[in-house]
Order: C-alpha cells, then structure tokens, then sequence
C-alpha cells in the first residue's frame, strides 16, 4: 500500500474549509463546500447537535484541527473531545458516557471487545484507523546532538539496565557524539495508554531479547519518571536534563524537542518524517473482520526507508445500536475526518495520512453506520 500525499493541496484545503462560516448553511443539517472551492473538494455533511468523546491524547492535535473546520463549516455542530488516554476513553465509551473513544491500540479481544459490543446494544463496536501517529524518541542532552538508536539500546536504557548517557551501548550507536557520563531520566507515561501499548509492542518485537516486559497500556518496566499524557511527557523532557522519552511526533514538534533517527529492520537508519511512519503503515495488514478495520503493524519491517515506531489511533464506535439522534453528526464529523481533505491536513500538525487502501475502507464502514 503506497501513502497518499496531499502536502501543498492540504493547506489550500484548509484554508478554504474554515472559510466556511461565511456561507456555510442554516439548516441543523446538509452539505457544506468551500466558496469558490474546486468541484475536487470534498463536501461537509453536517449534523447539528453535541457530540462528546475522549480518550487519546496521542491524536489530540488532529481532533482539535478537524473540530475547528468542521464547526466552521457546520455552526450548529458542537463536539467536545477529551484527551483522557486511551484507557480512559474506552471505559468512557463502554459506559456509554462517550458518542465515541479515540485509542491509540485496537479493542483487546475477550473482556474489552465484550463490554463495548454490550454498550452497543443491537450491534457491535468497531475499531476504525483514523490517525497515522509516528512515535517520536525524545531527548534533552546538553551537547549531544543527532542522537541515533538501535532497538537493543532503546530496550535496555527503558528496562533500565543502562544508566548513564556514557554508556558503551549508546557510544556503540552515536561514535561521533559527545556524551556525558550523567545518569539517563528516562520518562514513561502514568495513565493507561495507547502510546506506551505500541512503543512496547516495538520493543517486545525488535529486542525481545532486552526487553523482557510485553507490551501493556500501562507500563510495567521499573524505575524511570511517570508523567501523565503526552502534554506531561513533552514537558518533562523539555524541562529535563539527561531525559529521554517516547512520545507522539505531533507533541515533540510542538515543543521542539529533538528526535532521535532510529535503526530499522532494513538495516538502515531512519529518521522520522510523514513518508517514512507512512512506509510502515502501508504494510500493515487489516486482521478485523467485515467493517472492524483493526490493522498489524509490522514493527520490524524491512522496508527501505521505513520509520518503524508507529502507531494508528482508533477511532471506536457502535456499528449498530447508535443514538438515532446523534447519528447524523457522528456519522458526519467521523466522514470528514476518513475524507481526503480531512486526512490531507494531517502533515500540518505532525501527523501522516492513512493510506489510501486503507482510507477508503473507513469511509466505507463509516457509510454503513446506523
């Protein structure tokens, strides 16, 4: 599967998206375009009415983008979002206090899968790929600049069996650095999240050897500082001298925090850019069935070029089983997020596009919601 670029076109379609409160209908409902826009734009289906979701702080900065067009162009649609974590939001979900949740890893199989197919009632939940979110390695070293990781490494310093920044593991990948013999503050997160499930999924699959803890919503190795959401994380390194940390490339963008290249299963090292998190996801594998798009990544992937600490934010939601007045604003909100327009904005704030394989597959599922 090939990434869908859209660079230069997603400014221009974003531009004239939010210029859509000057001519966007009255009605609680209907299609909004651009003025002036090309009959290659994509059209608004608004709904009217509160929408209420939370969960992933990883896909915060691309909620927030879709929000701001979509109410500009739909003035009678209010959707509040709450970037709780990922655990957060699909308890708020299954206990039916969100519309829908935002999760940085797919509906665990059994017990998670069963309450939220419950919470649906006549239907099921589906897990629906909506954010391409590349997880930066973060660090704060006084003097140390382009730092660059293999999996082996990154495993130890997070177990904590590496401790100093001198350390013969880390001079192993940086010959040219100059290194401090200070201690490592290594930062993980403290609330149950997406972020940490696939960052030790990474580590379990590429240093399986180092790193001896699987991979969890919350994180089990010892030591290390907690911060709660990806907002502390970026803080913390940014404040934190010797610190390193993992954290969406959206964040670590904001903040300006320096990101490291990291070894891949091509034997290559790459640095972290839309088209090399989108070599990864393009190889992902859809292993949901029917309209529950849930996608394998490929950690260790061969691919040339291949950014491979990445992550996808599910959207989760009933396939069935919604509520019948709220299901036009759903339905439009989550259609103009899956849309190429709303997809090709996503560079802008740190993020990369579905691919279009992918994508398209969504808008499909999103169609059929009821």
């Amino acid at each position: 599967m090939k990434l869908q670029r859209h660079g230069i076109l997603a400014g221009l379609t974003l531009t004239a998206t939010l210029a859509l409160a000057a001519c966007g209908t009255d009605n609680n409902s209907g299609s909004s375009t651009p003025t002036g826009g090309s009959s290659s734009a994509a059209k608004i289906d608004c709904g009217s009415g509160k929408l209420t979701a939370q969960g992933s702080s990883a896909q915060k900065n691309a909620i927030d983008a879709w929000t701001k067009a979509y109410q500009t162009a739909c003035p009678n649609a209010s959707i509040d979002y709450g970037a709780t974590g990922s655990g957060a939001g699909v308890t708020a979900f299954t206990g039916g206090q969100a519309d829908f949740a935002g999760s940085d890893s797919a509906l665990k199989d059994g017990d998670e899968q069963t309450k939220a197919d419950a919470r649906c009632k006549t239907g099921t939940a589906i897990d629906l790929p909506m954010v391409t979110g590349p997880i930066a390695v973060v660090y704060n070293v006084s003097g140390a600049k382009d730092l660059q990781f293999k999996p082996a490494t990154l495993a130890k310093i997070f177990a904590g069996t590496v401790k100093t920044w001198d350390d013969p593991a880390i001079k192993g990948d940086n010959p040219s650095a100059t290194l401090p013999s200070a201690p490592i503050l290594a930062i993980h997160r403290s609330d149950s999240s997406g972020t940490t499930d696939n960052f030790t999924k990474y580590l379990a699959a590429t240093a399986g050897s180092d790193w001896t803890f699987g991979n969890d919503k919350v994180w089990k190795a010892p030591g290390g500082q907690a911060e709660k959401g990806s907002d502390g994380v970026s803080a913390a390194v940014s404040k934190g001298q010797g610190s390193i940390a993992y954290v969406e490339w959206s964040f670590a963008q904001v903040n300006n925090l320096a990101i490291s290249k990291i070894y891949n299963g091509a034997a290559e090292w790459s640095a972290l850019t839309a088209e090399s998190a989108g070599k990864t996801i393009g190889g992902a594998q859809v292993v949901g069935t029917g309209n529950n798009l849930k996608l394998k990544i490929d950690y260790a992937t061969k691919e040339a070029g291949a950014y491979p600490i990445v992550l996808v934010t599910y959207e989760i939601v009933c396939e069935k089983g919604n509520d019948s007045t709220k299901l036009p604003l759903l339905k439009g909100f989550l259609k103009y997020m899956a849309s190429t327009d709303g997809q090709g904005i996503l560079t802008k704030y740190g993020y990369a596009p579905l691919p279009e394989t992918v994508r398209s597959k969504v808008a499909t599922a999103i169609d059929g919601l009821a």
